[in-house]
């Protein structure tokens, strides 16, 4: 359990760092601070010593303690070498160190640093590491959003880098309530693609498998929904199955049931991402589903855990290391002065063919 004083600083840090406290403003008087928190004028002068020890308040005697502008001095945007920060949703997982390779690669190139966060996907942790990059004093971000199908309580740090103008871009998806930057992959046209592909191979009966609270997710089904309606084939609800962050843990348990209570009928799947795709190649083990004969599914990213994986999984291309590359030369050119940079690039997909589709149009 957090000492109460630290409680005080990191909430009043937060609110300066968030921008509800802006430079220049006085904050609340010791005495209302004390009937807020609880504590005593003790605990309360030493949080504002702490505070303005760090740069983020000064005290004026006889009027009052107001927002410091010095802790943007103290951090490391003093220093020749520029940094750029990069939050992703995870790091050691999946096609991200691919992503962060890309980006390390071309940051190096022009000597750039390299400041590193991950949320996990989760709202709390996004938050800690924008206020971890506005305390540094980052001279540009690179940011891939949490959560990014679902309101975010964090918009007001992107509004702060804004503000201070900070450049800042947006890869794999973005917040739609900001108007931003990003690279993505067209997500709508990944689906739709492996949707199609195995519509041409003679599937009418086809499942999806997907992710409720990122964008990729809700495009992703799009996709899906795009193709079928131009087959003609009806979309029915109970042969999608959604997850998030919170149940992703449980997705085995789901799929279990989700395949017993629908492989009579469907003859295939398309999977949010590969790791989904070969974890229903896994559930179908258990249950003596094989693949492709009874099942076929295709995955989507072409990760390295589909190409290492002890089924070659027919999935969608993804840029990965490309992306990288892209967003921190976008931020390079950025802080370059460069115009006209473009505010939106969508890379195409393309259909990468494995064993887990069976043709039933051969007989």
């Amino acid at each position: 359990m957090k000492p109460k004083y630290q409680v005080i600083i990191d909430d009043i840090k937060s609110k300066i760092l968030s921008g509800d406290y802006k430079v220049g403003d006085q904050i609340p008087t010791e005495a209302s601070l004390q009937e807020k928190y609880e504590v005593s004028r003790q605990t309360v002068r030493k949080a504002i010593l702490e505070l303005s020890n760090e740069g983020f308040l000064r005290s004026e005697k006889g009027s009052g303690t107001y927002v410091s502008n010095q802790y943007q001095a103290k951090s490391g945007g003093q220093s020749n070498t520029k940094t750029i920060g990069v939050i992703t949703t995870y790091i050691s997982d999946y096609i991200f160190p691919s992503i962060i390779r890309g980006i390390e690669g071309r940051l190096n190139e022009e000597n750039y640093s390299l400041l590193l966060a991950s949320t996990n996907n989760d709202v709390e942790q996004e938050k800690k590491a924008l206020e971890m990059m506005l305390s540094f004093g980052v001279d540009g971000l690179i940011i891939e959003p949490t959560k990014s199908n679902l309101y975010n309580p964090n918009i007001s740090y992107y509004l702060s880098f804004k503000e201070q103008e900070v450049p800042f871009i947006m890869i794999n998806a973005y917040y739609e309530e900001l108007s931003v930057p990003f690279l993505c992959l067209d997500d709508v046209q990944s689906s739709y693609l492996a949707t199609k592909e195995l519509i041409s191979k003679g599937h009418t009966h086809i499942g999806l498998i997907s992710k409720s609270d990122d964008l990729q997710g809700k495009y992703r089904m799009k996709g899906y929904i795009k193709a079928l309606g131009e087959a003609k084939l009806g979309f029915r609800p109970e042969h999608v199955l959604t997850f998030d962050t919170e149940t992703k843990p449980n997705l085995s348990a789901s799929l279990k049931k989700f395949l017993e209570e629908n492989i009579r009928l469907l003859t295939a799947i398309v999977c949010y991402n590969d790791e989904v795709g070969l974890e229903v190649a896994n559930v179908c083990k258990q249950l003596n589903i094989s693949i492709p004969e009874k099942l076929s599914i295709i995955g989507q990213d072409n990760s390295y855990i589909a190409k290492n994986a002890n089924i070659a999984l027919t999935t969608l291309t993804h840029p990965q290391e490309q992306m990288g590359r892209d967003a921190a030369d976008w931020l390079i050119k950025k802080l370059q002065g460069k115009r006209d940079l473009p505010n939106e690039t969508y890379y195409q997909p393309v259909l990468v063919e494995g064993e887990t589709v069976k043709d039933l149009e051969i007989h």
